[in-house]
């Protein structure tokens, strides 16, 4: 008889901030793997930076996940293949949106598998609810005055609200009603903000 392994993998993202569609990853991850480790990039050269601090993305992420037994949350400022060596993963998951997501990932895989061919790369296809999802969309939709409730945990919400204000009630039943229309759409994703 075979001892049966111990697999823990990576989730890796700055999670600027963590949304209803990295969750659905990170569960998906949460029941395939024995041990998920939520990795939340500094990423302090990303784009100007990110909006929210690593404590906070921290923080978010782990209130966000504390019902899912077998996750836990850190943070890592290094190459992503250095630090899943680190913490001995042994894969990499990745959730793919769209065609963009895949080609960009593909290539950071191949540097990865270039770097070490032992850590491996899962890929996660978006729940069709998720794939027009991006922390950019959720922000500006906030930033707007627009609901963003079926958008992210109510951890961020909060955190949203206070960084842009209270949602405008007229806007609370656009958004429910694009969430659903986009769900079913996705290549509408990037007429979301005309």
């Amino acid at each position: 008889m075979q001892k049966k392994r111990l697999i823990k993998v990576l989730v890796p993202g700055t999670f600027d901030p963590i949304t209803n569609g990295h969750l659905d990853v990170i569960r998906r991850a949460a029941s395939l793997a024995d041990e998920v480790v939520v990795g939340v990039a500094a990423s302090f050269e990303k784009r100007g930076g990110p909006t929210f601090e690593l404590a906070d993305r921290i923080y978010f992420a782990q209130e966000a996940t504390k019902d899912i037994e077998n996750v836990e949350v850190e943070s890592f400022n290094e190459l992503l293949i250095d630090y899943a060596n680190r913490i001995g993963a042994k894969a990499i998951v990745k959730g793919l949106r769209a065609m963009t997501d895949f080609e960009y990932e593909f290539q950071m895989t191949a540097v990865n598998f270039t770097l070490d061919r032992q850590i491996e790369t899962i890929f996660i296809m978006s729940n069709p609810e998720y794939s027009y999802l991006s922390s950019s969309i959720t922000k500006e939709l906030a930033k707007y005055g627009a609901q963003v409730s079926v958008l992210v945990p109510p951890v961020v919400e909060k955190a949203l609200h206070e960084l842009y204000g209270k949602p405008d009630e007229a806007k609370s039943n656009r958004t429910e009603a694009l969430a659903r229309a986009l769900a079913m759409q996705p290549r509408f994703k990037k007429d979301i903000m005309k």
